[in-house]
């Protein structure tokens, strides 16, 4: 049986705005991963990012009398979650962004909405509909324009010369592919995981069990290498950080993760997953308001063009089930059609967007009966 979710419904404003606050987070946690990672094995950013705020989640929940417990039922699901999202994911994006270039790497990253919406659509008969296609496409145009330099996106639009010293592909963006596919899988078993457990505390868990590898790997490697010792792991293990590197490293932790994430897949955990994961398409937008508000950067005509499509996306992905609803005849035949692809005459997730408790049932595998 599912477990009852007895958080008091949120206000519209406040849900709307805590259902952001994740992506804007992220806007700026990878920045200030970055600097970290000069002369740092990535795997131990990675663990550091999440160990921490595993522990600091943990208590968070128990003060919020939520249960720490995990169904014995959604046990393997969550060891899954925590390789796919936390080990994998992680790993994944400390080793990309040491090579990413051209911001090749942000664009790949954040397109996981497109892979999150065929899953969904797969595993969860979430509707997507023409308008949903049109807004991920959308979306995905807006963060190429956001992260890619406009001489290289003239150079590929018009076929003119080779732009002299970008090069927008290189093993980073591989790299950060990869954690694109790996975090859209891992929003996907959060669902399957947080079946009959408290989502904040499957999150808390998830990271806990993801980090602890991603700690022994590092450890590990000094180890096996020639001449090892407790001094080698130990310097391994104790980064020659500055007070702002380790101030940076908290913010990624306690802010980029934590409090992210615990929000994050509590608000995937049930609701429309589509049209939640579109708001990805706003990080890269977060980090660019943030550097143009705190540190003075001036924004180009693509990127302000870029911002623009990215928040067009969402509206579309958000409204799909509103802006598109084909004519059906009044038979019966055609009201079995709608209910079938999940459209507004089904109630489906992708009626009301993810805020809107007229949304019909939420798509999860545990939360048939559960409002969106």
């Amino acid at each position: 049986m599912a477990q009852a979710d007895l958080t008091p419904p949120l206000p519209p404003l406040l849900r709307w705005l805590l259902m952001l606050l994740p992506f804007a987070l992220w806007g700026t946690a990878m920045a200030a991963m970055k600097p970290l990672l000069e002369g740092v094995d990535p795997l131990l950013v990675a663990s550091l990012r999440l160990l921490p705020a595993a522990l600091v989640l943990l208590l968070v929940a128990r003060l919020l009398g939520r249960s720490l417990r995990v169904d014995p039922g959604d046990i393997p699901s969550l060891l899954a979650f925590a390789f796919v999202d936390a080990t994998l994911f992680q790993a994944l994006l400390a080793r990309g962004l040491v090579q990413t270039g051209a911001g090749l790497g942000s664009v790949l990253i954040d397109s996981q909405p497109l892979l999150v919406a065929l899953l969904a659509r797969a595993l969860f008969g979430e509707a997507i509909n023409p308008v949903g296609w049109l807004g991920l496409l959308v979306g995905l145009l807006g963060i190429v324009c956001l992260g890619l330099p406009p001489e290289l996106l003239r150079q590929w639009w018009l076929q003119g010369p080779a732009v002299q010293g970008l090069h927008p592909w290189s093993h980073g963006e591989a790299w950060m592919l990869g954690a694109a596919a790996a975090m859209a899988v891992g929003t996907v078993l959060c669902r399957y995981a947080t079946r009959r457990s408290d989502p904040v505390a499957i999150t808390a868990w998830h990271m806990l069990l993801g980090g602890v590898p991603l700690l022994l790997a590092v450890a590990l490697g000094p180890l096996l290498a020639p001449g090892a010792s407790a001094a080698a792991v130990l310097d391994a293990l104790r980064p020659a950080w500055s007070t702002l590197d380790w101030a940076l490293m908290a913010y990624a932790s306690l802010f980029g993760s934590a409090l992210a994430y615990g929000l994050f897949f509590s608000f995937a955990s049930r609701g429309d997953l589509t049209g939640f994961t579109a708001l990805t398409f706003l990080t890269p937008v977060f980090a660019l308001l943030c550097g143009f508000l705190l540190l003075e950067e001036r924004l180009a005509p693509l990127q302000w063009l870029g911002a623009a499509l990215a928040l067009v996306s969402v509206l579309l992905i958000n409204r799909r089930g509103k802006l598109w609803q084909p004519a059906v005849a009044g038979a019966s035949g055609g009201a079995d059609g709608g209910a079938r692809a999940g459209g507004p005459g089904a109630g489906g997730p992708g009626a009301g967007g993810p805020a809107a408790p007229e949304g019909g049932v939420a798509s999860g595998p545990a939360h048939e009966t559960e409002a969106g």
